[in-house]
């Protein structure tokens, strides 16, 4: 009987600090759907034709460009999109409506509408490539409607990493129920270029930060995300959990830091083990909370990514 796998990842691959090949392309792309436009960032190496394709969604603040393919000046290890374009695989990131470069509805939206745009998303990515299937990586509220959408349509999915997966006991998601009423009220929030920092030390040692990538994402987010949508808050706060694991059929990998305020071992050990596909993995990455893609544990979290969706 097929054994799932619970792993500790425990030794940083030290030394493995590169920048970004200079034959990784990039491209933008637009989905147009009931007049919401949505934003794809794309990168490859080479030529984009017969690779794996891998989607990722980003979370409850930052879009997906600035979320996973921040470029930092003597960093370049740091950029998810470089690291598995360099790996292979041809690599799309969007934003959702209310983020980005997409379009920012006038009042809330829901879980479900960018669970929505994610399908759409996805649509025109198999079109585009040709593609029956993509890889999907989905991080903190993305793992909510990244998980509504694989519920919806596994046909659409070869794999799944949901990474930093908040639960209705996680630390952060108390911490937000107080502002309800503040999330019900404003559909958009000014967050100044200071503030875009606070997540990297929420449970998390300052010695597993680097300043200089701290620093370069909150400029990021800061010149990029004008207003920050509260409508991810809202629901996270009145409606989880949003995903059942019994009906994520779908080779699935859970994924997140050791010091994480949002995913813990505690909550969500049953989740995994409800999941039905046997070839499922549950890794805690040393060194790193939820920002881990931009902490020092990130040479581990890529490596595990890029070998999970690879290995059959």
């Amino acid at each position: 009987m097929a054994r799932a796998s619970l792993a500790l990842a425990v030794v940083v691959a030290a030394g493995r600090v590169a920048a970004a090949p200079p034959q990784i392309a990039s491209a933008e792309h637009w989905v147009e759907k009931d007049g919401i436009k949505i934003y794809l960032w794309e990168k490859y190496a080479g030529a984009p034709s017969g690779k794996s394709v891998v989607v990722l969604a980003h979370g409850s603040a930052t879009a997906g460009k600035e979320s996973f393919d921040l470029q930092v000046p003597t960093k370049g290890s740091y950029s998810l999109m470089d690291f598995l374009a360099g790996e292979g695989f041809d690599v799309f990131a969007l934003d959702t409506r209310g983020f980005g470069r997409s379009t920012h509805p006038e009042s809330h939206f829901t879980t479900q509408q960018a669970s929505e745009d994610l399908d759409s998303a996805v649509d025109y990515v198999l079109k585009l490539r040709g593609a029956k299937r993509v890889n999907l990586l989905a991080w903190s509220w993305g793992t909510q409607y990244g998980g509504m959408f694989v519920m919806a349509h596994p046909e659409k999915v070869e794999k799944y990493v949901t990474y930093a997966q908040m639960h209705v006991d996680s630390p952060d998601i108390a911490k937000r129920r107080p502002r309800l009423e503040t999330f019900r009220k404003n559909p958009y929030i000014v967050i100044p270029q200071a503030g875009w920092k606070g997540r990297f030390y929420s449970l998390t040692p300052a010695d597993a930060n680097d300043p200089e990538v701290v620093d370069a994402y909150a400029k990021a987010a800061f010149e990029v995300e004008k207003k920050t949508a509260t409508s991810p808050q809202l629901d996270m706060v009145t409606i989880l959990p949003m995903v059942n694991a019994r009906f994520i059929p779908v080779p699935t990998l859970i994924i997140h830091g050791q010091y994480d305020d949002v995913a813990d071992l505690d909550g969500l050990f049953t989740f995994f083990r409800q999941l039905p596909n046997p070839n499922k993995r549950y890794v805690v990455v040393p060194n790193a909370g939820h920002m881990m893609h931009l902490q020092k544990g990130h040479l581990v979290f890529q490596r595990e990514v890029a070998d999970f969706f690879r290995t059959d």
